[in-house]
């Protein structure tokens, strides 16, 4: 619902600075496969901590870097999603070495914000792809040094994150999906943050409607948008040896996706071996996992973790 609510199109990143706790955000442009022109919205975090433990000290002796790419939910434009994103960077930034930076990266989906074109499966995947490349493009550090690529996905973005994970995984080493200098780039991803997720759009009209006298359960078959996390999950098993971290945010008062379907996903990472966490954030509905202080602090120490 890319006009939901009313004049969310015509939201400004400005409006929202006051509120971004000093972080910098900007506006880019990038454009997608098939030429649409996309929106997002982008920042960069550096560690302030200096008073890290000797331990640590050898770890952190050379610069490390972090790109997130995060997908918000259906509905609504980014910039009031900002001030929430700069609270979690900023409780990254303060407990991270000086040595590590993090760029983060939020697509507003085509048809949303200011993006042109309009909202598809298919399109969408696109602009996934290249809000990964726009990622990549950010960090200037020496091809050979590994980046870490979390993707972060809300509601219904977390179906896109996970499909995105599983194109990257299956791509061939010689595919563009970014570039560092004149270096093409295909990343690999380090971690999965799925926030309030469901297993696929079929799963959730059973879940939803498990009356069988209801129409609506079998509405399957004429799905145009399935966004299904069990079936990317598999792929990216299936298709890559490295296995990304996965963390499941399920919101403990959730009025839109039973919990059953987080548990479900759960289930479906440790089937496939994946290294899985799924944290119940107390009494939080489904668009309020960031608000929360159990939200914000698992969502940042997960981010951390791979700096």
């Amino acid at each position: 619902m890319p006009s939901v609510p009313p004049f969310s199109r015509s939201e400004k990143i400005a409006d929202y600075a006051p509120q971004c706790r000093g972080l910098k955000w900007e506006e880019m442009r990038t454009k997608a496969a098939d030429g649409v022109d996309i929106a997002l919205a982008v920042t960069s975090v550096t560690g302030t901590r200096e008073n890290i433990d000797e331990s640590a000290k050898e770890a952190s002796s050379s610069s490390s870097q972090v790109a997130i790419v995060y997908f918000q939910g259906n509905g609504g434009a980014l910039p009031p999603r900002l001030p929430s994103l700069s609270a979690v960077l900023k409780a990254v930034q303060q407990e991270t070495s000086t040595s590590t930076t993090y760029t983060f990266v939020a697509l507003s989906y085509r048809g949303y914000w200011t993006s042109r074109g309009r909202p598809s499966e298919r399109g969408i995947g696109l602009d996934a792809a290249a809000a990964i490349r726009s990622a990549i493009s950010q960090i200037h550090m020496p091809v050979e040094q590994p980046i870490s690529l979390v993707l972060w996905g809300q509601s219904i973005g977390a179906g896109v994150a996970t499909a995105a994970a599983a194109v990257l995984s299956s791509a061939k080493p010689e595919a563009n999906h970014g570039k560092r200098g004149d270096h093409p780039v295909t990343p690999t991803v380090s971690g999965l943050l799925l926030e309030t997720p469901f297993v696929s759009v079929r799963a959730m009209l059973t879940a939803i409607y498990p009356q069988k006298w209801l129409p609506y359960r079998y509405l399957g078959p004429f799905l145009r948008n399935h966004w299904d996390s069990q079936v990317a999950l598999r792929k990216i098993v299936d298709s890559s040896k490295l296995r990304p971290k996965v963390l499941i945010l399920q919101a403990a008062n959730d009025e839109l996706v039973p919990n059953t379907q987080t548990v479900e996903l759960e289930a479906t990472c440790r089937d496939l071996r994946l290294d899985v966490q799924r944290i119940v954030v107390s009494s939080a509905l489904h668009t309020e996992v960031v608000a929360k202080a159990q939200g914000r602090r698992a969502i940042a120490d997960f981010i951390r973790g791979f700096g």
